[in-house]
């Protein structure tokens, strides 16, 4: 499978007077690209419009060459495309395995038995093989991120869509979710939007969004480098004009921002590149 091509150019979405993204612009074919940002930013207004879920004010998504403001372009699109919101919505009476087995018949595997192992394999890699037949309202907060997860595996989409996917797990359903998104990064064009810099860290690429702008586009470590010369540890308490500091193991402090003379830089962190991008309020990058 090839992973989808995806292009989004000067896309623009107001809600009322608000404005969610503007004029934003991404492209990304293979591997896993994350979109960080602070609530509100506008990373679940930009991944429900290239899930196709929200139309655009103006701008463009192409997926594939395929352009979802045409109806017939937008179903052609979504069989390509696997899309795992904050809430999914399910129906808390149902079973885990007839909610996903439902999706697997919108998204067109109208095979019963062929439906069947599909649904089975999803629910087996994200760890709820045996919770098949429990109804979704018995699952827990996590097991329910888990079974949104599963539904947007459903049949190998080439781009995956993924909103928060982390959030609610524990250290070892996180794990399994970066083995399921290394494993995607091969065949897929992966889009995740994270608040959390170490989710972003294992990424190939990064986008920040900050009051519905694109801040900064590039790799992991390109934006860790943002930080580079306003990062030091020192001893004794940082100066009132920091821009954020914490106290090390070995009691010294690590601080952000302008740096006094002669102290002791360091390599900056990915989130410390982050929050030096957040801080470029006029200059978007």
């Amino acid at each position: 499978m090839t992973p989808a091509h995806l292009h989004v150019q000067g896309v623009v979405k107001r809600f009322g007077d608000r404005v969610a993204l503007d004029h934003v612009d991404m492209l990304a074919q293979g591997g896993l690209c994350a979109v960080l940002g602070p609530n509100g930013a506008g990373k679940s207004t930009l991944l429900r419009c290239v899930a196709t879920v929200l139309q655009p004010d103006s701008g463009t998504i192409s997926i594939d060459g395929l352009d979802p403001s045409r109806e017939r372009e937008r179903i052609e699109a979504r069989a390509r495309l696997g899309y795992a919101p904050q809430d999914a919505g399910f129906d808390t009476r149902v079973r885990a395995f007839d909610a996903l087995d439902l999706m697997a018949v919108l998204k067109g595997i109208d095979d019963d038995r062929r439906r069947r192992r599909i649904v089975f394999e999803v629910l087996d890699r994200v760890g709820l093989g045996n919770r098949s037949a429990d109804r979704i309202g018995d699952l827990s907060g996590g097991m329910r991120r888990r079974l949104v997860l599963a539904q947007a595996l459903i049949g190998a989409p080439s781009l995956l869509v993924l909103d928060e996917p982390a959030a609610g797990l524990d250290p070892d359903e996180r794990l399994r979710l970066r083995e399921i998104l290394g494993e995607r990064r091969r065949t897929s064009t992966v889009l995740v939007a994270t608040h959390l810099t170490d989710e972003a860290a294992i990424c190939d690429a990064v986008i920040v969004l900050g009051e519905s702008t694109i801040r900064f586009s590039g790799t992991p470590a390109q934006l860790a480098t943002r930080a580079s010369g306003q990062v030091w540890v020192q001893d004794g308490f940082p100066p009132p004009d920091v821009r954020a500091s914490w106290q090390q193991a070995d009691g010294r402090h690590r601080c952000l921002g302008r740096p006094p003379e002669g102290v002791e830089l360091v390599e900056p962190s990915l989130e410390e590149g982050y929050l030096i991008v957040q801080d470029l309020r006029s200059t978007p990058a």
